[in-house]
């Protein structure tokens, strides 16, 4: 008899953390190994949030706080809503959780019955299809492509829902893509999505304040009101503010999805740490005044890469509008022998020999959903950035 649950053999470990771990191991075998898979940004939590979390530790803010979010936190969320969305909620209408993750995890375990399907774009961020495994759904993929910027279309997501669907994922700007929605392109999706009053709406905005060239950011709920009591808008601290080791995420939306994901927590995690939960109050808070200068730091980072990667033999870089990953093609190099002798068969074998033959480790595409791609994560210094892609421009010239 298996050790392992039927509903954990339905799901596969992540990606992009086995692809960060396989570096970290090599690294320790003392391989010389740059890292590009984890999407973490390299620099400290602004000070002022860590004094907050200081604060909080000396004020005794120790203990076991309310399960889904203290009041303080919750007013903050509410208040940045208000402020850079233009969307109104109450305390009541809030959700913080141990990270991202789990918001979006609760809400499947909460809603969700065996057959329910859960539409998801491709490229997806890793966890998405298997969160809903777990939760007993079936995931529904509807792919895009890099020449419609790897952005859903209305006909293709209108021909993917079926009296079954329960929930449609969005994320914007996008993990592993960077791909961001216009407020046209999303008053179109919520076009369709107003003529299926039975389907939910889950909107990624974890990479919100991460665009560039001065593109504005817009949310779904935002953008059609009608929509605003069937979509869980879900955002966190931990890109914009440095703060992913904090563990916070949170989500806001129709009170009784809230009432039904704190029922989760509270026989699950219960609370969000509550000295992470002071210093994310002081995240939203707080001043803002560093996330403008991190923006213009990463467009460069990702003009950087986008040039460099063009420049490698078989590879397709497009530009994309947010977070701070890339996402080429490696199509021009399937087929060929890498330098091992090994034929390149796929975007994985891709990612494999480049790791082996030059010591940089991304992610591979089919782990998104869509092949023959592949992630890097810019989110470290430029020089590290310029050698890694020195290297990839290297192994692409030695493919045969």
């Amino acid at each position: 008899m298996s050790l392992q649950s039927a509903a954990l053999s339905r799901v596969k470990p992540s990606a992009t953390l086995a692809a960060d771990q396989k570096a970290r191991d090599l690294r320790g075998q003392g391989r010389d190994v740059i890292g590009l898979a984890a999407g973490e940004p390299d620099f400290d939590t602004p000070d002022n949030i860590k004094e907050a979390a200081v604060k909080a530790i000396r004020d005794g803010k120790t203990k076991y706080t309310n399960v889904d979010g203290v009041p303080e936190l919750k007013e903050a969320i509410c208040a940045k809503f208000q402020r850079e969305n233009g969307l109104s909620y109450k305390p009541a209408q809030v959700n913080v959780s141990p990270g991202g993750k789990p918001v979006i995890y609760n809400a499947m375990v909460a809603t969700l019955n065996p057959g329910d399907e859960v539409i998801i774009p491709t490229p997806y961020w890793v966890s998405y299809p298997d969160m809903v495994l777990l939760a007993g759904g079936e995931p529904r993929f509807v792919q895009t492509t890099a020449e419609t910027g790897f952005k859903v279309q209305p006909a293709d997501l209108e021909a993917a829902i079926t009296p079954k669907t329960r929930w449609v994922f969005l994320n914007s700007p996008s993990n592993p893509s960077g791909a961001a929605y216009t407020k046209a392109e999303l008053r179109a999706v919520a076009d369709v999505l107003l003529r299926h009053p039975h389907v939910w709406i889950l909107t990624d905005d974890m990479y919100e304040h991460l665009l560039f060239d001065d593109f504005e950011f817009w949310t779904i709920a935002q953008v059609e009101p009608a929509l605003y009591d069937r979509t869980l808008t879900m955002n966190g601290v931990s890109k914009a503010y440095a703060m992913t080791g904090w563990r916070i995420g949170y989500a806001a939306g129709p009170e009784a999805l809230i009432n039904l994901m704190r029922k989760v927590m509270s026989q699950t995690t219960s609370n969000p740490c509550s000295i992470s939960q002071y210093a994310a109050v002081e995240a939203l808070n707080g001043t803002q005044d560093f996330i403008k200068p991190n923006q213009k730091l990463f467009q460069g980072r990702r003009d950087l890469v986008v040039s460099m990667l063009n420049q490698a033999a078989g590879i397709n870089c497009p530009t994309p509008e947010g977070a701070f990953y890339v996402y080429p093609s490696c199509a021009g190099l399937i087929g060929k022998t890498a330098p091992s002798g090994n034929r390149i068969a796929s975007d994985a074998d891709f990612a494999n020999e480049l790791l082996e033959a030059e010591g940089v480790a991304v992610v591979h595409g089919a782990a998104f959903g869509l092949s023959p791609f592949f992630r890097i994560s810019y989110a470290t210094a430029n020089s590290v950035l310029e050698e890694a892609c020195t290297r990839i421009q290297r192994f692409c010239a030695s493919v045969k």
